[in-house]
């Protein structure tokens, strides 16, 4: 009898540091996180001048410590996403909103998207120019209209509709993409001379001219994922040209079941290769991790298609990758389990 009760009581004893443990996972605080981008592309790294890169450092940061807190507050991914875009939007570093790019008749064409990995609902917006904020535009689509993407002048009276601002095109206008402009005619219309059409000569311009992104992508309390892009497109785009960003599985996705991704770079290759949803499929569907499955896609798939760029993603795990295949992409990220990252290039 004796021997029955000393072994209850150590049984006791020893199960009280396990109930500890349990109880105190059960009440730890889940995990939320932010990852951002300012675009990935031909970013020359011998012309980064320390002043230069603080800019941008300062204010990546700046947009991911303003989403990051929005999370710890317990607001939703959502939130946080588009409060990031939209100090990258009034930035004229990135090209988005206040910088971003000319098109080849001199004026602005900004899209963007948002998608919600819990309801997998999303907001699109392409073409629009007098429009502020892109990414609220796109936030509107998805939670006040019946469809998913609104184009040009259609997209602009929606918008006044939701009394979301409203500015001139030449809002958008800066002077270092106006000069990139002014490069990129002189080089079209010379190579155009020599081969006779305008899709050809396009081609011959260097990536420096075809990239250019914002994005955000997060997790918050609750579990949800959130992905959002905002962009002005490509340098001298004409006839209407829309790239990935405002492109739901192309430049924006998530899904809760898998992850939430952002993309940047050349457009048509992401739309081609369905970038952003192929990252979340493999996942979920070959069950890989979510670093794993970037890798392939963006140092893999597109590589060999002749793509350049690269994305942010998240799971729900709050697991961040940010892969690149370009010679450098902004990008930023912070996590409540104590890690934050900064860099522009490979080795930061």
């Amino acid at each position: 009898m004796k021997n029955k009760l000393l072994l209850s009581t150590v049984l006791t004893l020893a199960s009280v540091p396990l109930f500890m443990h349990a109880a105190a996972q059960a009440h730890q605080e889940p995990v939320f996180a932010i990852a951002i981008h300012g675009g990935a592309g031909t970013i020359n790294k011998s012309k980064m001048t320390t002043e230069k890169r603080n800019a941008y450092e300062t204010k990546l940061k700046q947009a991911r410590d303003a989403g990051y807190a929005l999370l710890a507050d317990g607001e939703s991914s959502q939130a946080a996403v588009i409060a990031a875009i939209q100090i990258l939007e009034n930035s004229p570093l990135f090209n988005a909103g206040k910088g971003a790019v000319y098109t080849f008749d001199g004026e602005h064409e900004l899209d963007a998207s948002i998608m919600n990995g819990k309801t997998l609902n999303a907001g699109a917006v392409s073409g629009v120019k007098t429009i502020k904020s892109p990414i609220a535009l796109a936030e509107a689509v998805m939670e006040k209209s019946v469809h998913v993407m609104l184009s040009g002048e259609g997209a602009e009276v929606f918008a006044q509709q939701q009394g979301l601002a409203s500015v001139e095109n030449s809002y958008f206008d800066t002077d270092a993409r106006y000069q990139s402009l002014l490069k990129a005619k002189k080089q079209l219309v010379e190579q155009e001379k020599t081969l006779k059409n305008f899709q050809a000569a396009h081609q011959t311009l260097g990536n420096e001219y075809k990239f250019g992104t914002v994005g955000a992508v997060a997790l918050d309390k609750s579990g949800t994922l959130t992905a959002g892009t905002s962009t002005g497109g490509m340098t001298a785009k004409r006839f209407g040209r829309i790239g990935d960003a405002p492109i739901i599985g192309a430049g924006t996705y998530a899904n809760n079941d898998s992850c939430a991704v952002s993309a940047t770079g050349h457009g048509e290759y992401f739309i081609r290769y369905h970038v952003a949803a192929d990252i979340c499929a493999r996942m979920q569907y070959q069950g890989i991790s979510l670093e794993k499955a970037a890798d392939v896609v963006i140092n893999d798939v597109l590589v060999k298609a002749g793509g350049s760029g690269g994305i942010i993603a998240i799971d729900t795990a709050g697991n961040i990758t940010m892969p690149f295949n370009s010679t450098g992409m902004y990008r930023a990220s912070k996590s409540s389990n104590g890690a934050e990252f900064i860099g522009i290039f490979k080795d930061d």
